[in-house]
């Protein structure tokens, strides 16, 4: 692979949301490589609230936003209960830095992780970048 596409939660566009991945009111869609990263949209979270806790509706939701997106990476500094399910679909990284700006950086610097763990298909595991 030679690009990945990441959804970045967050709130206001610079910070991550200090809540989960699915509870984000908008994502930042970025194309990375080693060498660049370079945002393509913002997509807002148009999906319902859960209904009970871990519901795979939301799960479900938020899957089709991405997919749409053609995301392959979702990064955050949380992840719910769906994590399970997402991370069949996703690699799920989960970052400590609390800006979108620095966690591309960290992104970057894990190209190589992240996309050997992309090939794994629905046999992944998420990715703890928070070091």
């Amino acid at each position: 692979m030679d690009k990945i596409i990441a959804a970045f939660a967050t709130v206001d566009g610079k910070t991550f949301v200090n809540r989960h991945f699915g509870d984000a009111e908008q994502y930042l869609i970025y194309e990375i490589t080693p060498m660049e990263a370079q945002q393509l949209t913002i997509i807002r979270n148009t999906t319902e609230e859960e209904k009970t806790h871990a519901d795979p509706n939301k799960a479900k939701s938020i899957g089709q936003l991405m997919k749409k997106r053609g995301v392959q990476v979702l990064v955050s500094k949380k992840f719910g209960a769906n994590l399970n399910r997402m991370k069949k679909q996703y690699v799920c990284v989960l970052i400590s830095n609390d800006y979108i700006e620095d966690s591309l950086k960290t992104i970057q610097q894990n190209f190589e992780r992240i996309t050997n763990e992309w090939q794994k298909g629905s046999e992944r595991h998420f990715l703890n970048l928070k070091g």
